[in-house]
């Protein structure tokens, strides 16, 4: 019997080999793109067992149970969208790598929840429903259901599309739709939803002015100085103690109230005190530090760098007690009003309902965090440190200006605001010193152009999309959450 020569069968082999490990290789491929969805879903599931661990066998542990899920999906989201405007200027500016942003981010945010997060959390956003108009339990829960669902699903599609939405306008948005789709437009108090447009325009505007402010200051003061580096050594301790000055009355004001409630003036004070003492420990640090560098920009970026990553982490802490506590809302008002048969207007956040909070938020950034960190950090305009750092110098001043001034701001807005501010200064500056030189208007015209092009400038297809996402996120969470609300309605009944 005719054999088949051995050469032939070791070809063959290599051949059945090599089509194995081309499947493998494609199956690995097609894959990856499941991996971080499926993490995100186990978390998910997760938080549903925990809900019903708690709850046992009572009749209502299922609408807890669900509401669970779907706190978990919002927190995942939170952490995908939210978290980008504290970490994205850093990371654009290498002052951080991308994965020790998201670590510092998670560990910042977890420890802002769980350690200063809010004690109570307002059952209706803001104030924007009459508490009357929903006064039957059961039209209560379903209300907040509402809410989470389709703040949850408005923000997971702006990160989709790549901008960075407000968390907070979300949940308003989702209140106000379902308290419309309950008991009609009566019920929504339009002051207060007028107050909440207005920050819309307000938040970015004034975050943008601040953030441009003192990147004209540090040009005129240190860069535009023969000697750049005695500048920076009379300069930069000031810069620094008065981020630190700043942060210091931030996280008085708004990152440590389940801890001590201090007022305005009192912050201030603390804010001050921070500041000298910094002041008075960075300056021989800055002058050590600046010995023997050249006389140039670069050599004064790299002074920054580190006040920029302090400034990240702390925007972070004071957003995780701050934000997240708004974020679970409306879980905390579903497990209240079903342990308890009723609602409130303030209701005190359960600890499992928190921690459901802090590690979605950890759970959302690592796995989807890296896109819109890219988008804030280096796709609107190119960051270096010094810009950076008057983005989060003016996230905390304005936070801190709007909250004297009792306006409800959005710190998204106000932190990418910050980041179109010192674009559309760059801009400006750029053009001016080309007319300084003398060129023709022309002329002025076509380098402009061809300057924001090669220099990376504000980009515009970024501008309108982010723009637009603010804009419709009230209006859009409220459409969805009206139709999830009558959905549910139609469900139960």
């Amino acid at each position: 019997m005719a054999t088949e020569p051995q050469g032939s069968q070791w070809k063959t082999l290599d051949k059945d080999l090599n089509r194995i490990s081309q499947v493998e290789l494609a199956a690995t491929y097609v894959a990856r793109p499941l991996v971080a969805p499926g993490i995100a879903l186990a978390f998910i599931v997760v938080a549903g067992a925990v809900a019903a661990v708690i709850f046992g066998q009572q009749p209502s542990s299922f609408v807890v149970i669900a509401a669970a899920v779907f706190g978990a999906y919002m927190a995942v989201n939170i952490g995908a969208n939210d978290v980008a405007n504290n970490m994205g200027p850093a990371v654009g500016a290498n002052a951080l790598t991308m994965g020790g942003a998201i670590v510092i981010a998670a560990l910042c945010e977890s420890a802002g929840a769980l350690l200063a997060g809010g004690d109570v959390v307002s059952t209706i956003s803001k104030g924007i429903i009459d508490p009357a108009s929903v006064a039957d339990t059961r039209i209560f829960i379903w209300a907040m259901m509402a809410a989470l669902v389709s703040s949850a699903l408005w923000v997971n599609l702006a990160t989709w599309v790549g901008a960075p939405v407000s968390t907070t306008h979300s949940v308003v948005g989702g209140v106000m739709g379902a308290g419309i789709a309950a008991a009609g437009l009566g019920a929504v108090n339009w002051s207060s939803m007028s107050m909440i447009a207005a920050s819309w325009v307000i938040s970015p505007v004034l975050g943008g002015a601040v953030a441009a402010m003192f990147l004209a200051f540090i040009k005129a003061r240190i860069l535009y100085q023969d000697d750049k580096i005695a500048a920076s050594r009379t300069w930069v301790p000031v810069l620094v103690g008065l981020m630190a000055g700043v942060f210091a009355a931030y996280l008085a004001l708004k990152g440590l109230k389940k801890i001590i409630s201090i007022d305005m003036p009192v912050a201030l004070i603390i804010g001050l005190v921070t500041g000298l003492v910094v002041y008075a420990i960075s300056a021989p640090l800055i002058r050590r530090a600046s010995e023997g560098m050249e006389n140039r920009n670069r050599s004064v970026k790299t002074l920054f760098g580190l006040p920029l990553v302090l400034s990240a982490a702390l925007l972070s802490f004071a957003h995780g007690a701050n934000d997240v506590a708004n974020a679970v809302g409306p879980l905390a008002a579903i497990v209240h009003a079903t342990e308890f048969g009723g609602f409130e207007d303030k209701v005190s956040i359960p600890t499992w309902v928190m921690i459901i909070g802090a590690f979605g938020i950890s759970f959302g950034l690592f796995l989807f965090g890296p896109k819109l960190i890219r988008m804030v950090g280096s796709q609107i305009t190119k960051l270096n440190p010094m810009r950076a750092y008057c983005v989060a110098l003016s996230a905390a001043i304005t936070v801190i200006v709007a909250s004297w001034l009792g306006l409800p701001v959005s710190s998204t807005h106000i932190a990418v605001g910050g980041v179109f501010g010192v674009g559309f200064y760059r801009e400006w500056h750029m053009e001016r010193r080309l007319r300084r030189i003398g060129a023709k208007t022309g002329e002025v015209k076509r380098i402009a152009k061809e300057e924001r092009r090669r220099r990376k400038l504000v980009r515009r297809s970024h501008f309108m999309t982010i723009v637009a996402a603010w804009v419709i996120t009230v209006p859009a969470a409220a459409l969805l959450s009206g139709i999830v609300f009558w959905v549910l309605n139609a469900f139960v009944n």
